[in-house]
């Protein structure tokens, strides 16, 4: 089942086989499986996709910000921190003791564009859409460096998959339509 899924396999995934979960056991004492992350084993020559254990850690929470950027290939800086977006309400104690950057988001936009995408590795991982992000990185309360978005904003405005009107729905729901619309109009 790991060899299929690029190496790493869940607790939750051997159960749903009708698999014991010792058998998991069994394997790391035996040296086949490494155990990452708290229901989360690889392969030994498996690299960890640390994209994918956070997600599997934090189901809840979504790759945002300078994050997912980086996962959309919108800036070519490595993020020093994740940041990841949760519910309005969820305890975000274990995120920062992770060393994540944790952001909320009210019930009415937390679910506003989330795409699934593949993490580094060729794992399945949820992030925000790039109109998504590109709204969160101009938000007043988000201090990101200019830099980093005005060269996110080029590359986004050059593409041929832009979607101006989906962009600027988002800007009106996340109250950053003013903003958007002066980099579109300089960019376009």
């Amino acid at each position: 089942m790991a060899k299929a899924q690029q190496g790493i396999i869940t607790s939750t995934q051997v159960t749903k086989a009708g698999i014991p979960r010792r058998c998991l056991t069994s394997m790391v004492h035996s040296g086949l499986l490494v155990r990452v992350e708290r229901g989360v084993y690889t392969l030994p020559e498996t690299w960890e996709d640390e994209f994918f254990i956070l997600q599997w850690r934090f189901s809840r929470g979504i790759f945002s910000h300078e994050t997912a950027l980086y996962l959309h290939a919108l800036t070519d800086r490595t993020p020093s921190r994740y940041t990841m977006t949760f519910p309005f309400g969820y305890n975000v104690g274990n995120v920062l003791k992770r060393g994540l950057v944790a952001k909320v988001a009210s019930k009415e936009t937390y679910q506003l564009g989330i795409m699934t995408l593949s993490s580094p590795s060729g794992n399945s991982i949820k992030a925000y859409n790039i109109e998504r992000t590109l709204c969160d990185m101009v938000q007043t309360r988000h201090k990101a460096d200019i830099q980093v978005v005005s060269q996110a904003m080029r590359i986004y405005a050059s593409s041929r998959e832009k979607d101006i009107a989906r962009l600027m729905d988002y800007a009106q729901k996340l109250q950053v339509k003013t903003k958007i619309q002066t980099y579109m109009e300089i960019l376009l």
